[in-house]
């Protein structure tokens, strides 16, 4: 498990280990959230359902067929000793590359979730930590494409007057992503390589290479500039650092956090990832220095200026983790239902070649 989706409370990265201590979080939006909708609570002795079928973006046909099965989901255990409130990212978006065919949303008895959308159009789940156990668990079954996630490199990048105006909040420093601070390295770094998709990329070799990746090690307080001083990271990391400097040259660029099956890539595990998006040619591109190579069947949770914005869990108060698992794996879709328990002999990923069923 990697750091991906923490604010104020202990990195995912640590998420394995009972026991750790979460403080509160300062989380705030500017933009009222919109759509907002208020599923039926859930009775004092039942988990809380929210199973209802999801709309799909219509796909163009011009875009890789979703044409092979990924189920993915999460289970969280919080304990708590007084009401705490918490904001819950876990549904994958409604996004053009992932189709939902199946998805269950439980909270635990007394939990009485509101869901609502925020100013990213992350799908966001607001409630109430009761004293004691907290459960939470995710589950889904996603179509998504077999083709790898290959940088497409169509496309010049628009200068910062011809941006559309939705666009340049994701230019400007962040929280986590301070480009201010590291316009000298940018430049001297990657100045001199042709701008667009040959920097992006050479921003990208550059981060795989000279940050190391250290499991456990990812704090909630770190910034891109931080990261680069001292030279290691977890996934988040990873990804700050390469939208700091992306967008040090006015390149716009996004954090974004979703379930990263083994499909075609034996040698890794499946996992809860932050990676980020460029946005270059009138659209956005997956990039990922973590890996730093095309990966298959990325399901998307959600998008943001950076990790404040796509946290898996922002508590406003303290609370201990004292549980989380996660899946994320390829399925036969005729023979895998939400309704069966997991079952990772059901799995087709975790092999070279890409298994079509």
């Amino acid at each position: 498990m990697e750091n991906s989706q923490t604010l104020a409370i202990p990195p995912l990265a640590m998420v394995k280990l009972p026991q750790k201590k979460a403080t509160p979080s300062a989380r705030k939006s500017s933009a009222a959230p919109k759509k907002r909708r208020v599923p039926p609570s859930p009775s004092a002795s039942a988990l809380a359902s929210l199973s209802a079928p999801r709309p799909a973006v219509p796909h163009p046909a011009t875009h890789a067929p979703l044409d092979i099965t990924v189920r993915i989901g999460c289970h969280i255990v919080y304990e708590t000793a007084a009401p705490t409130p918490v904001l819950l990212i876990l549904k994958p978006r409604i996004d053009i590359g992932q189709v939902i065919r199946e998805e269950r949303l439980t909270f635990g008895p007394g939990l009485s979730p509101e869901e609502f959308e925020d100013v990213h159009g992350n799908i966001v789940h607001r409630t109430t930590l009761r004293p004691g156990l907290n459960e939470f668990h995710h589950d889904a079954l996603v179509s998504v494409s077999s083709l790898p996630d290959t940088l497409d490199r169509s496309g010049e990048p628009l200068a910062v007057d011809e941006l559309p105006a939705e666009l340049l909040r994701y230019t400007l420093p962040s929280r986590y992503c301070d480009s201010d601070k590291l316009l000298d390295f940018a430049w001297r770094n990657f100045g001199h390589i042709p701008h667009g998709f040959t920097r992006v990329q050479a921003i990208s070799d550059w981060v795989h290479h000279n940050i190391e990746y250290r499991h456990g090690s990812g704090r909630s307080d770190t910034s891109a500039s931080e990261v680069i001083a001292c030279r290691y990271g977890v996934c988040r990391d990873f990804a700050h650092v390469m939208i700091a400097l992306c967008r040090a040259f006015n390149i716009p660029a996004r954090y974004v956090t979703g379930h990263l099956p083994d499909i075609g890539c034996p040698d890794s595990s499946m996992d809860f990832h932050a990676y980020m998006e460029v946005h270059i040619g009138g659209k956005w591109h997956t990039c990922d220095a973590r890996f730093n190579c095309p990966r298959i069947g990325r399901v998307k949770i959600a998008h943001g200026l950076d990790a404040v914005d796509a946290a898996i869990t922002t508590l406003y108060g303290a609370a201990t983790l004292h549980s989380f698992k996660v899946w994320a794996y390829q399925v036969d879709p005729n023979e895998v239902s939400i309704a069966d328990p997991i079952d990772l002999s059901k799995r087709l990923d975790g092999v070279m070649e890409v298994r079509h069923v």
